[in-house]
């Protein structure tokens, strides 16, 4: 499992340029999932917030607290803002008559000279504008003192030059929303954004934010353009959401209610992030569900099965009851756990229920979406350890919802490796209650799924099928470079060889924000103003890209044959039967290339055309990209000389049969 590309000048010395045949034996072809290559997100490394989420302004809610961060002072209510002109104003945080329950803190900004005085929001290490864009800036806010009235926003650079400008006013004793629309004059990666009251008073705002008009697919409360279309480039066929860890939570206390993200923003509940941050959930399950419509991905939503992280650094519950830890992982006192499975069962109905009849179904047409969202999976339990604790909910949450809602594939997990004591008893427990599908996890060396590649050829097909939710090849140093991402292609080859048993896959972690990072490696970084694609993403987004419905089986005969060498060179034939396309996969991991010939056995090509698409690039190449470009094919047999390090898909279409 240690081995490494390194290595390969003494491993591979005196090598030869290899000759291969590849016969296709497309009649004896199977049929194979066709929600293979998905993603997983989970709202790590600023994922959602400062992230995915388009909102501009941090800590909009002033609901930041110490214990967001391990008891952070330096993390409250007034993180991310600052007095403009400290001398005649104060910023206070009350909680007295908020604007809603759920969000008690409100700033109060007493204005003692006007104009001048004001509020500034810094955003997610700055706020990036573009010339000419406009932006949706709103407020709820009343007037403690005084008569209230004009209210000044501007954007703000660096040198505190105005670059946008609007003004909204503030008068009433109620909670009012307050909306305007700011345009920028100027492109600026570090701006901010400040509120400026031109009468002085005493004022209450809550819920500041600063939006940009143009979200993917124009939704109000949309997602940021360049990341939502980064991820819709892979074509996912599902996504895994809203996370593993904080799916669960750091304790039952914190375990992802999925109601309290849903509603008017005022309304939801934030959340501590177990990862140590602020989740305003903004991002909730509604704009899920919509974002996975917007793309063609089948949602899959993933809710703790009655038990937080296995990890979790506390037992602490607000109820009265006493609640038992096992060691680290707690659970729902048993007499909470029937409202927590109608729980479960509210959410597939406000996915799918009727907008008429059904109380959550009705919330959903509200929320702009009368149509079912189609539910069809839903994930229980991430990486659990599998406890008596843990087995006595599942089972409860299992068989409650197989018997309300048979139509839904239930995901269980089993553990957070591919072997041990969770791994054995979780594949028990999902043997024996009959679970359809199962979430395996495992991050592991480039090694280990170098020799790994039957690793699914052994599974028992009439067990519960395989949901490789999360997965990555991990060197020294955490990165992705040629070696990680080829090491994952080709082990994917075996799973698309193995399609028939695993039903979906996911790389892990999705996204990472730059000087944010709290797990590497990840699958695309990003910045206020950038997206990094690694060269992992561009893995999965050829398979992605080109995923077929049916696996052909192939014969591969190298001229060398030490196991060393024939395990480093990997082939998978698919056909898009949608399409009527044959696409081939190839990857050389070897340090010689491999001239290939290729026979499609069994098929009949008409008036065919292919395309190349190739990665390649020396082993600790960061920055290598794919490139299309078309590909001469003749007929039912052609030649193809793999390049040394590289990952090859050649997609083989065709003209209509006479």
């Amino acid at each position: 499992n240690a081995e490494r590309m390194a290595q390969d000048p003494v491993r591979f010395v005196g090598l030869k340029p290899l000759q291969a045949t590849v016969t296709v034996k497309a009649e004896a072809g199977k049929k194979i999932s066709d929600h293979l290559i998905g993603i997983f997100f989970e709202d790590i490394n600023y994922a959602a917030d400062g992230g995915l989420y388009a909102e501009l302004i941090q800590n909009r809610d002033f609901e930041y607290a110490p214990a967001d961060r391990g008891n952070d002072r330096n993390w409250n209510s007034t993180h991310s803002w600052a007095l403009a002109d400290a001398g005649s104003a104060t910023l206070n945080i009350e909680t007295f008559s908020p604007l809603h329950p759920n969000n008690p803190h409100y700033a109060v900004l007493e204005v003692r000279s006007a104009p001048g005085a004001g509020l500034v929001n810094s955003g997610f290490d700055g706020i990036a504008v573009k010339e000419g864009a406009r932006y949706d800036f709103s407020l709820f806010g009343k007037v403690l003192e005084g008569k209230g009235g004009k209210v000044v926003v501007k954007l703000l650079d660096t040198n505190g030059a105005v670059i946008g400008q609007s003004s909204v006013t503030i008068s009433s004793k109620d909670w009012k929303q307050q909306k305007s629309v700011v345009t920028a004059t100027a492109d600026v990666p570090v701006a901010s954004l400040a509120i400026y009251p031109q009468v002085a008073g005493k004022y209450a705002l809550d819920m500041i934010s600063l939006f940009p008009q143009e979200t993917f697919k124009g939704r109000k409360n949309g997602l940021r353009v360049d990341l939502a279309q980064t991820l819709a480039d892979l074509h996912p066929r599902f996504i895994r959401f809203p996370g593993g860890c904080v799916a669960h939570g750091d304790g039952v206390d914190n375990i992802y209610d999925w109601k309290g993200s849903i509603g008017p923003l005022e309304s939801r509940k934030p959340l501590r992030n177990l990862w140590g941050y602020h989740q305003t959930r903004g991002l909730g399950y509604f704009e899920y569900f919509q974002y996975c419509e917007d793309i063609g991905a089948e949602p899959l939503p993933v809710l703790a099965a009655g038990v937080p992280c296995q990890n979790s650094g506390t037992c602490a519950h607000h109820s009265t009851d006493e609640l038992t830890c096992m060691g680290q992982q707690g659970g729902i006192p048993m007499e909470e756990m029937d409202k927590y499975i109608q729980d479960v069962l509210d959410l597939i109905e406000y996915a799918n229920g009727d907008a008429r009849r059904t109380k959550w179904g009705k919330m959903r047409a509200e929320a702009g979406h009368p149509k079912p969202f189609n539910l069809k999976f839903i994930g229980i339990g991430n990486e659990d350890m599998i406890t008596d604790v843990f087995e006595e909910r599942f089972t409860l949450i299992y068989n409650a919802v197989r018997e309300k809602h048979p139509e839904i594939t239930v995901i269980g997990t089993v553990g957070p490796f591919y072997e041990g004591t969770d791994y054995e008893e979780g594949w028990e427990l999902a043997t024996h209650l009959g679970v359809p599908m199962v979430d395996e996890h495992y991050y592991v060396e480039p090694g280990w799924l170098i020799h790994n590649q039957d690793y699914y050829d052994r599974y028992d097909r009439n067990k519960p099928k395989v949901y490789l939710g999360e997965y990555a090849s991990h060197v020294s140093g955490r990165h992705n470079n040629i070696e990680t991402a080829l090491t994952e292609a080709l082990y994917l080859t075996s799973v698309e060889r193995n399609g028939d048993v695993v039903s979906m896959t996911s790389y892990a972690p999705l996204l990472a924000k730059e000087g944010h990072t709290q797990w590497n490696p990840d699958l695309i970084y990003f910045n206020n103003t950038e997206v990094k694609p690694t060269v992992s993403y561009y893995v999965q987004q050829m398979y992605g890209q080109h995923s077929g419905s049916e696996y052909l089986p192939s014969v591969v005969s190298l001229d060398n044959q030490p196991d060393a060498v024939r395990k480093r060179v990997g082939v998978s034939v698919v056909k898009d039967k949608a399409r009527g396309d044959y696409i081939v996969k190839l990857v050389n991991l070897l340090p010689v290339k491999v001239a290939s010939r290729i026979r499609l056995e069994g098929v009949s090509l008409v008036d065919p055309s292919a395309t190349k698409t190739l990665l390649t690039g020396e082993p600790q190449s960061k920055d290598a990209k794919p490139v299309t470009s078309p590909f001469e094919i003749g007929g039912e047999e052609f030649s193809y000389e793999m390049p040394p390090y590289s990952f090859t898909v050649i997609r083989i279409g065709q003209g209509e049969k006479k």
